[in-house]
């Protein structure tokens, strides 16, 4: 609604998971770097967890787009509160099976013939279960089980657990212990500091066509208070002072605005000392980023972030043909 007044082409908070508005952290990077190589590389068991809202969903939009669609074959399980037999067959459904027997065995067999026909065309099989921290103990087990699909010498099925915080405490607990063994890569996203805050609103603006965030240093500083830097509840209140600064015909948002959102949606006002403090460091000359180096993966290669001395998953994923530029946002 508020756009065309602001000069823009498209809706720069929007709270659905495109990857094109994917503003990438160093741990966000490594979190790209860690999946695509533990998938590549046929690492089997590898887990990604974050608070609500951080961007683990976008993130694994992304991967999913740019790995090699001739050379991946994938099942996404988006609502893992299923038995453990309706996870099977999700699974299979999601693979492309459309005729699923009744039984339990007859279904294992099936998979484990899809597997090795995938293994000996050359491809990767992988299973990616979303909102993992709700899944069962039992469903977990019966994962855990898949993973014992293998050859001699690699891992036929790479299980991808994305979920929030809660899952590591469930991985970790005793009666998993088996599962944790298994568990080759395990990578985490935190909320983004004060510094990545404004960078985040000044690159979803950029993504949208528009040119200079008009938002005020306090309305940056109260945001980022109140959202905790977690980029969801960012989106929710951009979007919302947005409108509310379009209403009064501002052309900037300020703090007032950040205060009226928060009374409306029932979040804790930030105190006027904090958000001053903020302000005025928000104010001062962000940090450089960091040096540009070349990390280039071919599955990835539309991607464009800034990014610092490529990390040891990142050149491990590079040294399997996969290649991104990385470059100044």
């Amino acid at each position: 609604m508020y756009n065309e007044f602001f000069g823009l082409q498209k809706d720069p908070f929007n709270l659905t998971p495109d990857p094109e508005f994917l503003y990438m952290t160093a741990q966000h990077r490594e979190a790209l770097a860690g999946l695509t190589y533990a998938i590549l590389a046929r690492k089997g068991f590898v887990v990604l967890t974050g608070n609500a809202g951080t961007g683990k969903t976008t993130l694994l939009t992304r991967i999913l787009e740019h790995l090699p669609a001739n050379r991946i074959q994938f099942s996404v399980i988006v609502n893992p509160s299923l038995t453990p037999a309706e996870f099977l067959e999700a699974t299979l459904m999601d693979f492309g099976f459309a005729d699923i027997p009744q039984s339990k065995a007859q279904r294992i067999a099936l998979l484990q013939g899809f597997l090795w026909k995938g293994n000996r065309e050359g491809k990767i099989t992988a299973m990616i279960v979303d909102e993992a921290h709700k899944l069962s103990l039992e469903v977990l087990e019966e994962i855990r089980l898949l993973g014992n699909f293998e050859s001699a010498n690699e891992k036929l099925l790479q299980i991808v657990l994305v979920g929030q915080s809660e899952l590591d405490g469930l991985l970790n607990s005793e009666s998993l212990r088996q599962f944790k063994q298994r568990i080759s890569l395990r990578l985490a996203i935190a909320p983004l500091t004060r510094e990545e805050v404004e960078r985040f609103i000044q690159f979803r603006w950029m993504k949208a066509g528009g040119s200079e965030p008009p938002f005020s240093a306090e309305a940056i500083a109260g945001i980022g208070q109140v959202s905790e830097g977690v980029p969801r509840v960012i989106n929710v209140f951009c979007d919302n002072t947005l409108m509310r600064a379009f209403g009064e015909g501002s052309a900037r948002v300020e703090l007032r605005h950040v205060l009226a959102v928060c009374r409306e949606l029932q979040f804790a006002e930030p105190t006027a000392e904090t958000v001053a403090v903020k302000a005025m460091r928000a104010m001062e000359p962000m940090a450089p980023a960091p040096a540009v180096e070349v990390f280039q993966m071919k599955t990835l290669e539309r991607y464009a972030a800034r990014a610092g001395k490529p990390s040891l998953l990142a050149r491990l994923a590079g040294k399997m043909g996969f290649r991104e530029r990385i470059e100044t946002a």
